[in-house]
């Protein structure tokens, strides 16, 4: 690839030049920054093609490297810092309890907070300290979306909020969101990316159980954790004939919904959405629930 050497920090202003080759990307090593030229430009080095990522599986949030599975060894690392070079790459090994506290170790680099940016919207977070469900992007926007076709703006209940991920969608598409989090950490970023996006006039945060945070009624229910089943009376008080329960579990429970629906006096229109694969034989999935 024929490029010309600028410094990292003039990039913007040399992509504006009418000699970059825009069919192709530049890239970054240390202070300078390499921009692909148009045929018959001068160039400063003609450099290799860069090889497609084959590696290990990997997601970005900011600019930390995340992943998950089997502890990566020290080729798999080095050849994501070469692809992406990120701030640095943390192995998240678990998430510990109720509270979805990541055990994770810094694999190269630094980690810390960072600003993750998607469909829009800001997240402020951690990596190390609270869980970011980056493979649940197509949920979120499905929610979303549910929310803006709705005829009126509906109140939420979002009972495993965390950080944010569905409660700040939901409040962006016009719903008055009650975000309920019982992690002290995760709850301080869901208060601070309400502020972020501009958002707290839609969004109530509250710290604590969500069985005991429940309160009126709720046109649309967010169960955002794979033990919702067995907190799902909870919620029969809070909702009426028309509301919504998304209700996350790995594998369908459709028949224990319905057996916790007997003798309500509501009946339960189930549909079942996948959302990915959880392990083999396994998929992480969402019934929405709708109650006559």
């Amino acid at each position: 690839m024929r490029a010309r050497a600028v410094p990292k920090d003039q990039l913007g202003d040399a992509m504006a030049q009418d000699w970059v080759d825009r069919s192709r990307r530049p890239y970054a090593q240390g202070n300078i920054a390499w921009v692909p030229v148009k045929e018959g430009e001068t160039f400063t080095d003609d450099l290799p093609e860069k090889k497609p990522y084959s590696g290990r599986g990997f997601f970005m949030l900011g600019d930390v490297a995340v992943l998950h599975g089997k502890k990566p060894g020290r080729e798999a690392i080095e050849e994501i810092v070469r692809f992406r070079h990120p701030r640095g790459v943390i192995w998240i090994e678990s998430l510990n309890d109720v509270t979805r506290k990541p055990r994770t170790e810094v694999l190269w680099g630094e980690a810390g907070d960072v600003c993750h940016r998607e469909n829009g919207y800001v997240y402020e977070l951690d990596p190390q300290k609270v869980m970011f469900s980056q493979g649940n992007r197509e949920e979120k926007m499905r929610i979303a979306r549910l929310v803006r076709e709705s005829p009126g703006a509906e109140r939420v209940a979002d009972m495993f909020a965390g950080i944010g991920y569905f409660t700040i969608p939901m409040a962006g598409s016009g719903a008055m969101v009650h975000a309920m989090e019982i992690n002290p950490v995760a709850f301080a970023y869901l208060q601070l990316n309400s502020t972020l996006n501009r958002l707290d006039a839609n969004v109530k945060p509250d710290l604590g159980d969500c069985r005991n945070l429940l309160c009126g009624e709720y046109d649309r229910v967010v169960m955002g954790h794979f033990d919702a089943i067995d907190m799902l009376p909870s919620v029969l008080g809070h909702v009426h004939p028309g509301s919504v329960i998304h209700l996350h579990s790995i594998g369908p429970v459709e028949s224990r919904i319905q057996e916790i629906f007997k003798g309500t006096g509501f009946s339960a229109t189930i549909q079942v959405h996948n959302v990915k694969k959880y392990r083999p034989h396994a998929w992480h999935v969402v019934q929405d629930v709708t109650l006559a």
